[in-house]
Parts: C-alpha cells; structure tokens; sequence
C-alpha cells in the first residue's frame, strides 16, 4: 500500500514505515505530524486518483529530526573585469516516518495489532541476523574457477625501408 502526498508544495511517495526527507516543517522532534493532500492512494492494486485530492483519507507521520542537506556552492564569475563571487548554501530537511495510511476511523483500528506485530518480529529479526552471517562463510569456502589465459601472437617485425648501395 502506498500513496502520493504533497508536502510543503513537493509530492512524495510514500509507504508505511518508510523515512523520507521533506522541507522543514514546523513542528517539534517526535511530534506526529498529518497530511491531508492525498493525491493518489493504491491498496493493493486497487487505485484511486483524487480530483484534486482524495477526500477523508489522511496520511500519519512522526517527525524523527531537524538535519541539514549538503553545502551548495554557488559560484558567479564576469571573465577579463576581476569580478568573482563565491557563496553557498545549505538547506533545512525535517526526517518524517510514515506511520500509516488510511482514512481517520481505519488508523484507530489499526494501532492496536500493529503493537503486536512488533513483538512478534523480534525473535524472527535474530533468527534472520544468524542466517546473514552464515550465508558470508558458504560464500568464501567455494573456490573460484581460475580464468583460462590466452596465448599472445607474437606479431612480426616491421618492414625497414632503407636504401641499399648498388
């Protein structure tokens, strides 16, 4: 299940649980932010476009952190007149988690098993850590087939154009 947004004039695509980089928003680190423009919403290939929006569909999040994007330089330059001009700038992202997508009364049902769901996935989280570490040794253990080399054709000497004395 996903669906387009558009947060702060920007369209996003966005599924539950996945973080993703937004302009910065005014709200507070661990506040649960919500966003009403749904543009596009697919569950499970059941597609609905909005016209413009959808209506009572909401898509929750949980504002994870305020960070900084790269530095941009801007570099501005008029050649022969001594006229150079450097600056740069860095631009404010707020880091949202997707809490869920869904219409107001479909989140409140959902809370609950998804707390259960949690607690479940753990042992299976460990179980899946010890299968990645053995995976590596099967790996190294298999010799590789060495690589056939071929035999280089020694390619004749180049004619010489001298003159002889008659």
């Amino acid at each position: 299940m996903y669906a387009i947004v558009e947060i702060a004039g920007q369209q996003f695509k966005v599924e539950e649980g996945r973080k993703i980089f937004v302009h910065r928003l005014d709200a507070a680190e661990g506040d649960n932010v919500s966003f009403e423009k749904v543009l596009l919403l697919d569950n499970d290939g059941a597609v609905t476009i909005g016209e413009p929006v959808i209506a009572d569909t909401v898509v929750e999040g949980k504002v994870l952190a305020h960070v900084r994007g790269d530095k941009v330089i801007i570099f501005k330059k008029k050649r022969r007149k001594g006229y150079q001009k450097r600056s740069g700038h860095r631009q404010d992202f707020t880091q949202i988690e997707v809490l869920s997508i869904g219409s107001a009364g479909e989140e409140k049902k959902k809370a609950a098993p998804r707390a259960e769901k949690k607690v479940t996935e753990a042992p299976v989280a460990e179980e899946a850590k010890a299968e990645v570490k053995k995976a590596p040794a099967r790996k190294t253990a298999a010799p590789k087939a060495a690589a056939e080399k071929k035999e280089t054709v020694k390619k004749a000497p180049a004619k010489s154009t001298k003159k002889t004395d008659k």
